[in-house]
């Protein structure tokens, strides 16, 4: 019998429909755990951050609150959800390379704790709305790493869109000493973020290095940071060509390495951040499809599932990998090769191009492993597809957490002419 955190599968497609996106909440609440255990250091002050784009709605939010991390958001959306909670809004770090003036307005009179500024013009627009609050500063630089990744998910290559580079350090000292001028925003740190799905701890040191070395050129130029936040971009298990580094490990690493750099610099920083958002929900979540139609081409036995790019755009996207089992029938011999496609008007609505798979009959009951982080967050409504429910489970126990999305919800806010 196929199970989730002692929830059977089948149970849960009978009860919540499918797709269904489901959420081993033991899983999440061992990952937080890890990395706020992990990530401590005698030396330095230390905080983990979740990054929320990866998987951001109250139950998650919550979640997060109870271990006592920072939140990362990346949008009003995002922050709107987040201030409907009991998360602190002074633990809040908003992202985002072009944060509009209502959503800083937004986030200033929701008493969020700090901005990570992408640009010179958003510093600007800060400063014209900044008036009486106090808030603190972090500004994202861009260090020129260019992890070994897709090159949709690599984030600091010399023209990336994110931060400011390291090769206009005039820019950056000059947007430092104008934001610290108005009296009332705090310019704590700097912030950088590589990528995604990194397998490499040595990214991290170099990117520790880097960081480092330019909070002490800032700081010998009057500019006193004392905060460094190293990003996010830890790995998660997709398939077997994945590899990613033990949390305790990379935690290590890091820590070693900013405890190092900060004595070599003369102990100028006070506290490291790291923003861990895939690796908190990925291996945490699954999809459930319930199978329909089967096509035999002469090259492929397809799969038909009831959902698709609509609810997981990233094989479409950046051609991403996903392991795949049938519910209940996991030690059952191998038939073929199957293509799982989705029902989605486009040829890409490919969820996994080959897989060995038991015989697949209509109505079994398809778990797409690992589609804990940016499923749900990147799900559309493209060919009018509601979007679908979500489930926490924990100890046998199923808790729905966002309804599934009607058709009478989805075209609610259409307006039609009326006629006499």
């Amino acid at each position: 019998m196929s199970e989730i955190s002692g929830v059977r599968v089948r149970e849960l497609a009978e009860q919540f429909g499918t797709p269904l996106y489901v959420y081993d909440e033991s899983a999440m609440r061992k990952q937080l755990q890890t990395f706020t255990d992990s990530f401590q250091s005698n030396v330095l002050d230390t905080r983990v951050i979740y990054a929320s784009k990866a998987f951001n709605c109250k139950a998650m939010i919550e979640l997060v609150r109870e271990y006592g991390c920072g939140l990362d958001v990346v949008s009003g959306g995002e922050l709107y959800t987040a201030l409907k909670t009991d998360f602190n809004p002074a633990h809040i770090y908003f992202h985002g390379n072009n944060k509009t003036p209502t959503e800083i307005r937004m986030a200033l009179d929701g008493g969020v704790g700090t901005f990570v500024i992408d640009n010179e013009m958003e510093a600007a627009e800060l400063l014209k709305q900044i008036k009486n609050t106090e808030t603190d500063v972090f500004l994202r630089i861009n260090p020129g790493i260019e992890a070994h990744t897709h090159q949709y998910i690599v984030t600091a290559h010399v023209d990336s869109k994110f931060g400011f580079s390291l090769l206009e350090k005039d820019v950056i000292t000059e947007t430092a000493r104008k934001l610290q001028a108005s009296g009332t925003i705090h310019v704590r740190g700097i912030h950088a973020h590589i990528g995604s799905q990194i397998f490499d701890k040595q990214a991290y040191v170099e990117l520790v290095r880097k960081m480092f070395a330019f909070a002490k050129e800032l700081n010998d130029l009057n500019v006193p940071v004392s905060e460094i936040n190293l990003g996010g971009g830890f790995g998660a298990y997709y398939t077997a060509e994945d590899h990613p580094v033990p949390v305790q490990e990379v935690c290590e690493t890091i820590l070693r390495t900013c405890e190092e750099e900060n004595e070599k610099n003369g102990g100028i920083i006070r506290r490291i951040l790291i923003e861990p958002g895939r690796s908190i929900v990925a291996e945490a979540g699954s999809t459930l499809y319930t199978v329909g139609y089967l096509k035999k081409t002469p090259n492929k036995h397809y799969v038909f599932v009831d959902g698709g790019m609509s609810d997981n755009i990233r094989p479409a996207l950046y051609q991403a990998k996903y392991d795949a089992y049938v519910a209940d029938r996991e030690n059952e011999p191998v038939f073929t090769d199957y293509t799982v496609a989705g029902k989605c008007c486009e040829s890409g609505d490919i969820l996994i191009e080959s897989i060995p798979l038991p015989e697949v009959h209509t109505g079994d009951i398809l778990v797409v492993k690992t589609t804990g982080a940016y499923g749900y967050s990147m799900a559309s409504h493209y060919n009018k597809l509601p979007f679908p429910a979500v489930v926490f489970v924990k100890d046998g126990k199923a808790r729905e957490v966002i309804e599934r999305e009607s058709y009478e919800h989805m075209t609610a806010l259409e307006k039609q002419e009326e006629r006499s």
